[in-house]
């Protein structure tokens, strides 16, 4: 009876943790039918071959307003975004540095609104850059500089603690995909077809001082030496928002950033002709974001770029990487399909009724 004792523990432990990982796996949001964005994070590591030429890190500007189907039709360009809802500068800076441990791309893409904020803004953020993160050092890190006052450090590494409470709010949606999940993007790109024309161009107010805070500077500054010791290029972008507004003396200071450090900045706004962006057409909320139309258009000018400026080679010639890819973009075109069918049926998308970015 002595010599199993020991075996009894180690089973109740084994079961109890079990249970608890179980637990946790269904209590946790899992973004599949509402809330897209929250699953973006979590795409990334379903991607089964990591080898892109180019990796977008950024905010909404970046998830909506490029897609990587585009840049592999037009120009035989690989690409994944790694967007997630309000990424704030430490989050795009720790999701490229855990990128790196799978891949090193030829480009990097920032977006650079995040610049505009110096302090954490929303634990409900936080969680949709970080909990799907594997555990790593990155990771710790990025807990560490993420973190709003009153946020739990421990949370992050057991979500348990944070979703324990979320038993009155499971549906369907939960029991569904508690051992599944199916990818919310193409590639990062989160798809809208839907129209909502710029009527109206808000009056920008003045503010009392339009220096970028010492903390983004500092993390621009390690993206751009991440960069470099990964031989890697970087270009940094500014998206064809009207809102939030892009102020001149915000622009100045990424033209001069971009001058002290060899990169190129590109401010879209100024090329809107050149792009092809109308804003009676080509974004669904009244110009914050592009819809499909604006990011194939941001994606054919953006890829010219990179093929003539930057050298990257056409790989549509490999049957192999063309036959994934081909994959990639019948799934693409089937839910422009749906999507469409939505709108001529309920006219609204139904998972993004309830968008929160």
């Amino acid at each position: 009876m002595k010599r199993k004792k020991p075996l009894i523990i180690i089973l109740l432990v084994i079961l109890t943790i079990a249970f608890l990982a179980l637990l946790q796996a269904l209590l946790m949001p899992k973004f599949q039918t509402q809330l897209l964005e929250g699953g973006l994070i979590a795409d990334y590591y379903q991607e089964q071959n990591k080898d892109h030429d180019v990796i977008f890190i950024g905010d909404c500007e970046v998830y909506e307003d490029f897609s990587p189907i585009t840049l592999w039709e037009q120009y035989g360009i690989t690409s994944y975004i790694r967007g997630s809802a309000q990424q704030l500068i430490w989050h795009s800076y720790y999701i490229l540095e855990d990128t790196l441990r799978y891949e090193t791309p030829d480009v990097v893409v920032f977006n650079i609104l995040s610049m505009k904020y110096d302090e954490p803004q929303n634990e409900a953020y936080n969680r949709m850059a970080l909990d799907a993160m594997p555990l790593s050092g990155t990771k710790l890190r990025a807990i560490k500089a993420s973190m709003t006052e009153g946020e739990e450090w421990l949370s992050y590494i057991f979500p348990l603690l944070r979703y324990h409470s979320r038993w009155h709010e499971l549906s369907a949606e939960d029991f569904e995909f508690l051992f599944r999940r199916n990818p919310v993007s193409h590639n990062g790109y989160l798809m809208r077809v839907d129209v909502k024309p710029v009527t109206s161009i808000p009056t920008p107010r003045p503010l009392p001082d339009y220096q970028f805070s010492d903390i983004c500077y500092e993390y621009l500054d390690k993206i751009t030496d991440l960069c470099r010791t990964n031989d890697v290029r970087l270009i940094l972008i500014k998206a064809p928002s009207i809102y939030p507004y892009w102020y001149d003396q915000w622009d100045q200071q990424m033209v001069d950033y971009a001058a002290r450090n060899d990169l190129l900045y590109i401010n879209t706004l100024q090329h809107l002709e050149e792009i092809g962006i109308d804003y009676d057409t080509d974004t669904y909320d009244a110009g914050l974001h592009m819809n499909l139309s604006g990011a194939e258009k941001m994606s054919v000018y953006f890829g010219r770029i990179l093929a003539e400026e930057y050298g990257l080679a056409d790989r549509r010639g490999d049957d192999l990487l063309a036959a994934r890819w081909n994959e990639k973009a019948a799934a693409y075109y089937r839910q422009q399909a749906d999507q469409y069918l939505e709108l001529e049926t309920y006219g609204y998308l139904r998972a993004f009724r309830y968008q929160s970015d």
